[in-house]
């Protein structure tokens, strides 16, 4: 698909039955890990190199009392993203003709950049392998007209799957009805600090998304923007400088010569 494709997440729907993490976990053929329980229905504590796709669980204290928030945390799939960014190994990060962000395992250094240079605190470090892992978005299933394995999965239609532009169509529309239905802080989780993610939330209380585990205002770290951006430039520019300046000199002065009596 070579338009910009997208996963719609109504946390609203989420029942936190954990259809979606099973469904990455076989399709991706992820080894098992046992969980340990720490007061939650968790699955993990947090995402791993081995483990792509979580439901993260929040009890929440509101005004007319408790809420439980549950919502999908993976790969958000930045327009601008932050890993590619950062990421100095050719080949390791690259961007799909649809958005994907996918890794190449084979080309990854380990060196973790990405790590620093990703806002939602996604890819993991394998300590067995030394490669970086994180959602793929299912791109090889994309590629022959399926949806991820997740949606297929999902029970409850909280997860959607198509073009980018259609999405944000139907998370606006659903939002707007969550909003007639009172509640006035609902809205659609986009991250505009990344350019976009081709993962969108559809969230009763978008004005507070860190109460699903979401960032407010997600942003590519201004050092990943300086050491990319300006000192890669300067950098360059003294490298071919110094390149210049020994041809010219060369060009000028010639080699120089040995002497006997050196």
């Amino acid at each position: 698909m070579k338009q910009t494709v997208a996963k719609l997440i109504d946390t609203t729907l989420c029942i936190g039955c954990k259809a979606c993490e099973v469904a990455c976990q076989e399709w991706n053929d992820q080894e098992f890990s046992q969980g340990v329980f720490h007061n939650s229905y968790q699955t993990m504590p947090d995402l791993a190199a081995h483990f792509w796709n979580l439901i993260k669980f929040h009890e929440v204290e509101k005004p007319a009392g408790p809420v439980w928030l549950m919502a999908k945390y993976q790969c958000m799939h930045c327009a601008d993203a932050g890993c590619l960014r950062a990421c100095p190994a050719p080949g390791a990060i690259i961007q799909r003709e649809n958005g994907i962000i996918d890794f190449v395992e084979e080309n990854c250094i380990g060196c973790g950049y990405c790590i620093t240079g990703c806002p939602f605190d996604v890819p993991r470090l394998s300590p067995r392998t030394n490669k970086v892992y994180k959602c793929s978005l299912c791109s090889d299933r994309v590629a022959v007209g399926l949806s991820p394995a997740c949606i297929k999965a999902c029970p409850t239609s909280c997860l959607t799957f198509g073009s980018r532009a259609d999405l944000k169509f139907l998370a606006e529309k659903r939002a707007e009805e969550l909003r007639a239905e009172g509640f006035s802080a609902a809205g659609v989780y986009d991250g505009p600090g990344v350019g976009g993610t081709n993962v969108l939330y559809v969230l009763k209380y978008a004005d507070e998304p860190e109460l699903y585990g979401l960032p407010k205002d997600p942003k590519i770290p201004w050092t990943v923007r300086l050491w990319k951006g300006p000192l890669k430039w300067v950098g360059n520019t003294i490298f071919f400088g110094g390149i210049l300046a020994a041809i010219v000199h060369y060009l000028k002065v010639g080699p120089k010569e040995a002497h006997e009596d050196d």
